[in-house]
């Protein structure tokens, strides 16, 4: 039946409040609702507010560099102006292919030649983009941050410390909470060791439930590093997670040295056969994780390994005191030989959100498996690590404090 041009208005007007009240239900405000998704373009009838979608947050700290990664409302130019203490700003902005990336709202700057060891301060500026035609470009207005410091990373410290979160499946107020644990205690990275996320839905649940906590706590100031669990792998965004992030290598497994510490970072995937109907196939884990043990058999046998005084892997599913599943087992499969025959310190790892600590079981595992706790309220747990020249020390707390594991090396 052929409807009205009352009908139709009515419809279109019940549709937007509708749309209106789930933006309230969700907690959304009105800048962060027209921000939309990093792939998606405001709507040019009604442009978001000229703002900071989060602070700054650092990310990929190597041996002279890291990034300097935020988010706007608006398609920008931006960058970041620092400096070590008693000398000059400098600025930096990221170019690639010989253009200065523009017009766009996730923003990675690397800052370059840093002194190990060095405070440094820096701001970020964006400045919005009014206008982009071929032969006509038209700034608006520029936002700058507060000024925020950080200390360049130092791979030849004769110490170096983390604390590792994993499996707090969206309830972003854990992020506060357990970093509040690890007390006044310095600590040079924090690693993410999976399954921050239950799935992948859109930017905005990564601004909300990680940038955001990360931000007001500690990432300003403190990199932090992030492996996926296998949760990170589902929803119609997980295509789309990796670009907010940024690892030694680029990439989702990696390896980097600091201090006396050599760490392998595994990406174990999906802990179910890559057939199973819900991954209505389009996935391929096994390929992928046979792809990483022959990465990881170099890896293994590397100058930077071998002259490490720690050898420690972190991968967010356990091989053993796991259960039984695919993932689990397939991961056994492609890198538990390599552990033993290559004599690892010590493994960490999430997913079974049961802590504990496994010590060395010689000829099934010749090292200890550390395993996080889950998201719940009395079994989310804080990983502590620190190693200087004479050991490593690793320490496990409960989210009341209460110290549940430790071992030392």
């Amino acid at each position: 039946m052929k409807k009205t041009n009352s009908e139709l208005s009515r419809r279109t007007f019940l549709g937007n409040l509708s749309k209106a009240g789930i933006l309230g239900v969700a907690g959304l405000s009105p800048v962060a609702a027209q921000a939309g998704s990093l792939l998606t373009p405001s709507s040019p009838q009604e442009p978001a507010a000229h703002a900071f979608l989060c602070k700054p947050y650092l990310q990929h700290p190597a041996p002279d560099t890291i990034t300097v990664t935020w988010l706007t409302t608006r398609p920008c130019y931006s960058w970041v102006e620092y400096s070590a203490e008693g000398q000059p700003a400098r600025k930096a902005h990221s170019v690639t292919n010989g253009l200065v990336d523009a017009n766009n709202r996730l923003h990675k700057i690397q800052l370059t030649h840093l002194e190990p060891g060095k405070k440094y301060s820096y701001k970020i500026f964006s400045k919005d983009i009014a206008e982009f035609q071929p032969y006509k470009l038209t700034y608006g207005s520029t936002i700058e941050s507060e000024t925020y410091t950080f200390t360049a990373p130092d791979p030849k410290a004769k110490e170096v410390s983390w604390v590792i979160i994993n499996d707090i499946h969206d309830r972003p107020e854990s992020i506060p909470h357990l970093m509040g644990l690890s007390g006044q205690a310095p600590y040079d990275f924090v690693f993410f060791n999976g399954d921050v996320f239950d799935y992948q839905s859109d930017e905005q649940q990564i601004i909300n439930h990680m940038l955001t906590p990360c931000g007001n706590t500690f990432a300003p100031q403190t990199p932090f590093m992030y492996v996926r669990g296998n949760h990170e792998t589902r929803g119609k965004y997980a295509r789309e997670w990796h670009q907010y992030f940024d690892n030694p290598g680029h990439a989702n497994y990696f390896s980097f040295t600091w201090g006396p510490v050599h760490a392998i970072v595994l990406d174990t995937g999906e802990d179910k056969e890559d057939n199973h109907p819900v991954y209505a196939g389009i996935v391929d884990f096994d390929a992928y994780r046979a792809q990483q043990a022959a990465w990881l058999e170099k890896e293994l046998q590397s100058p930077a390994y071998k002259k490490a005084r720690y050898k420690v892997v972190m991968m967010h599913i356990p091989h053993y005191h796991g259960g039984e599943w695919h993932g689990t087992v397939h991961c056994r499969e492609m890198f538990g030989g390599l552990f033993n025959k290559h004599k690892i310190d010590i493994l960490i790892c999430g997913h079974t959100h049961t802590y504990g600590v496994h010590p060395p079981e010689p000829g099934t595992h010749n090292y200890p498996i550390i395993i996080g706790g889950g998201p719940k309220d009395g079994n989310r747990t804080l990983i502590k690590v620190k190693a200087d020249q004479k050991q490593l020390i690793l320490t496990m707390l409960k989210d009341d404090g209460t110290k549940v594991g430790e071992y030392k090396v």
